[in-house]
């Protein structure tokens, strides 16, 4: 079973609980610089991925999203300027999502599709869920946000596990004809417990062996979503001031060996990119907008979520 692999390309100040802290002067780029050791990773390997690209980091560093594109990794949407969908309306993400395809057209053409978008912060959930319908106007053919387990910031306690087709009304619930595929973040479920393991701050802070324990048993049952930020593997980002102990904790803690514990990831499971792992039910060929694909050809637990 092939599991994903993805990466959102954003720079350090970005991330959700820094952006907040640093001034429009002090937002120093280090996007390339965290970036090109993955790249060189992937390329040693000969492992192909997702990127889910920042609009504004496609329009400064152009030749960094060509460079993953020539490199035969997927490019996805990662939104315009990285603002989470609780601060956007319909209206306004829309907007945000026409400049970004504008943009790509403009710098990248026709001959790399994109089908795929992630939401900055993970934040589609039950009250953004109108998000999922424009996503499908303006494109997109499927989704990877939702987080089936909620925190403090972000997540859908009792979403499904494994792709599916979200109701409109219900993000836990599947509808078959629903316009868009969503693949779920990883979490693993023991005991009606639900552990996040997907990557990012969960792969920084989790000892090797239950993330490895757990990645098996997932993968018993459905495909692995892994996802990691650049900056969370590039131990050099500036200082920032006034960050709480929290914040600098879940945003540095680890950083030194996080693209370590990412390759012994590597090394013990397949991966590409998350169309690949789509394949089944979006066709060989990224599908017309509008159009719909079957999902009952994958492994799926859909049918009892939000039960």
């Amino acid at each position: 079973m092939l599991n994903g692999l993805s990466f959102d390309i954003e720079e350090w100040y970005h991330a959700e609980l820094v952006r907040r802290h640093v001034s429009a002067a002090g937002r120093i780029s280090q996007v390339e610089q965290a970036t090109e050791p993955i790249l060189d990773m992937l390329a040693r390997r000969k492992l192909r991925a997702t990127f889910f690209v920042v609009g504004e980091v496609l329009r400064d560093h152009p030749a960094l999203v060509r460079a993953i594109a020539d490199g035969g990794h997927e490019i996805g949407c990662h939104s315009m300027s990285h603002c989470p969908l609780w601060d956007m309306t319909p209206e306004t993400l829309c907007a945000d999502l026409r400049e970004w395809w504008a943009l790509w057209g403009a710098t990248m053409g026709a001959s790399h599709p994109v089908t795929g978008f992630r939401a900055p912060t993970f934040s589609i959930g039950q009250k953004t869920r109108w998000a999922l319908s424009v996503l499908a106007e303006e494109g997109f053919c499927y989704d990877s946000s939702i987080f089936p387990v909620a925190n403090y910031m972000y997540g859908l306690n009792g979403g499904p596990l494994a792709a599916y087709r979200p109701d409109s009304n219900d993000l836990r619930r599947h509808d078959p004809n629903g316009p868009l595929v969503e693949l779920p973040m990883t979490v693993w479920e023991v005991a009606g417990w639900r552990l996040p393991v997907s990557g990012g701050a969960y792969l920084r802070a989790l000892p090797m062996p239950l993330l490895m324990h757990a990645l098996h048993q997932v993968a018993k049952e459905r495909p692995i979503v892994l996802y990691m930020h650049p900056w969370e593997m590039h131990d050099k980002a500036p200082a920032v001031q006034g960050m709480t102990v929290t914040e600098r904790i879940i945003t540095s803690y680890n950083r030194s060996s996080a693209l370590a514990k990412l390759e012994r990831i590597l090394d013990e499971f397949p991966f590409g990119p998350l169309y690949d792992v789509l394949r089944p039910l979006l066709g060989t060929r990224p599908p017309a907008a509008g159009q719909t694909a079957d999902v009952s050809s994958l492994p799926h637990d859909h049918a009892e979520a939000g039960e």
